[in-house]
């Protein structure tokens, strides 16, 4: 049986400028923004198109050491991304797979970054959990983004 979360927050960052950020250069800025989260992220397999394969590792403050999400799809223009969980985190503890599909678009006063996550429970996990610790994750990059943007009125334009 297959599980869908939704979640969707409002910034005043434009869609483009966000989507730079939080996405295109993510592995770059969310370990800045959410040092107490994520140490680090690293390419381990492909040259950042789709089909790449990133790692996030994790601080010893969060569930697991590290997740693999690869990269299947990204429309930049359209500001969308899908990408799907290959190894570490909750794979196999909270799901047996997982996809994220991420887009930003415009809104009268910024834009809105929505994500819907799509996944098939591990028999006997607690998916409300899992699904917290994601809505969490979400929008705590997506507000630690906005932060940085409007602290940084050159980056990412």
């Amino acid at each position: 049986m297959s599980c869908t979360l939704t979640s969707e927050i409002s910034t005043v960052i434009p869609a483009p400028r966000l989507f730079k950020a939080a996405i295109l250069d993510g592995y770059n800025l969310n370990p800045k923004i959410a040092a107490d989260k994520i140490v680090s992220a690293v390419i381990i397999e492909g040259d950042g198109g789709v089909g790449t394969v990133r790692q996030y590792n994790f601080s010893p403050a969060m569930p697991f050491s590290y997740e693999q999400r690869r990269l299947e799809f990204q429309d930049v223009d359209k500001c969308e991304v899908k990408l799907s969980v290959v190894g570490g985190g909750g794979l196999g503890v909270f799901f047996e797979s997982a996809s994220h599909h991420i887009k930003f678009s415009a809104s009268d006063t910024g834009s809105l970054a929505k994500m819907v996550l799509t996944y098939t429970p591990t028999p006997g996990a607690n998916s409300a959990q899992y699904e917290n610790m994601m809505k969490g994750a979400f929008q705590g990059v997506i507000k630690g983004c906005e932060v940085f943007l409007l602290a940084n009125p050159d980056a990412y334009n």
